[in-house]
């Protein structure tokens, strides 16, 4: 018969539960091994409950547990998850907002409520705010003009060519005659466009002084941004009033629009400088012979 066992002895698990098992004599090997293989799954299955209920309790995403301290309490960041939320909502802010080039940093005063601001100022030219709103409208006129001045190059030249209208060219409309010498046309638009300036520039040095009819005092426009003046003569159809994303993008939309008329007409002027034509007459010679009307014959000797 086996020897007889001596009286229980009680080991420690927690701080609150006790557990009475007895030890048995190093004869028995194998009791002694199945007998701490349990203990260990009791203790770790207590502290895994325990640790469940702390992060229950507190909201806390992350628990570190020290299973060598015994008596020592569960300890757990209690602000990182909070703050975790955070950066994540920061960051998918950011990817949001289109950028000149991905990835990017822009600027801190280029924050994206401009039309057409995508972060693009390498120079620093709107460091400084009062620059930064002369240059907002710089561009806006520049825009604007440089359209017009796309509209009126390509539509006739195109139109002339189709056999529609029988236009000169644009490189060579000061050369023809008009209805008065070319100084009084010259003075008149000097007087005609100087009003008109006059009057922008005062806008953007006190907004909203002009708002006011000159002929017609009745007449008056409220709620107008800078530059965007509306109304009958510049906004017959409404398209500037509504919401202010609906604003925004169409703003955007004259920007990309006016940016895009500012390197045709550049190119237009360097095509006819090289080639001595337009660019619709160099656009149906390349399409007639693709391999030999192009850029680079410009440049080879003759």
């Amino acid at each position: 018969p086996p020897p007889p066992r001596p009286p229980p002895t009680f080991f420690t698990l927690t701080n609150k539960h006790r557990l009475s098992y007895p030890i048995p004599h190093h004869h028995h090997h194998y009791h002694r091994r199945r007998d701490l293989l349990t203990m260990a799954s009791v203790c770790a299955s207590s502290s895994a409950v325990a640790a469940v209920t702390s992060s229950q309790k507190n909201g806390a995403a992350a628990t570190r547990a020290a299973f060598l301290g015994g008596s020592r309490k569960l300890r757990q960041g209690k602000w990182a998850a909070p703050v975790a939320r955070r950066a994540l909502t920061v960051s998918a802010a950011a990817d949001e907002r289109p950028l000149w080039f991905p990835g990017s940093t822009p600027p801190p005063w280029l924050d994206g409520s401009l039309p057409g601001d995508f972060g693009f100022d390498p120079l620093g030219l709107g460091s400084d705010p009062e620059s930064l709103r002369w240059n907002v409208q710089s561009e806006l006129v520049h825009c604007r003009w440089a359209m017009l001045g796309a509209a009126g190059i390509f539509i006739p030249e195109l139109l002339t060519k189709l056999g529609i209208l029988n236009t000169p060219s644009w490189y060579s409309a000061g050369e023809l005659q008009y209805f008065t010498d070319t100084t009084t046309l010259f003075v008149i638009e000097m007087i005609l466009i100087g009003w008109a300036e006059g009057r922008r520039w005062a806008d953007i040095i006190e907004p909203g002084c002009v708002n006011t009819d000159p002929i017609f005092p009745n007449n008056k426009l409220t709620g107008t941004d800078v530059g965007y003046p509306g109304g009958l003569w510049f906004d017959p159809l409404g398209w500037g009033t509504g919401s202010p994303e609906k604003i925004k993008e169409l703003r955007t939309k004259e920007i990309k629009n006016g940016r895009l008329a500012m390197l045709a007409v550049i190119g237009a002027w360097f095509q006819h400088v090289y080639t001595g034509t337009g660019p619709i007459d160099n656009l149906f010679a390349h399409l007639a012979d693709p391999g030999h009307a192009t850029i680079f014959a410009a440049f080879s000797p003759k």
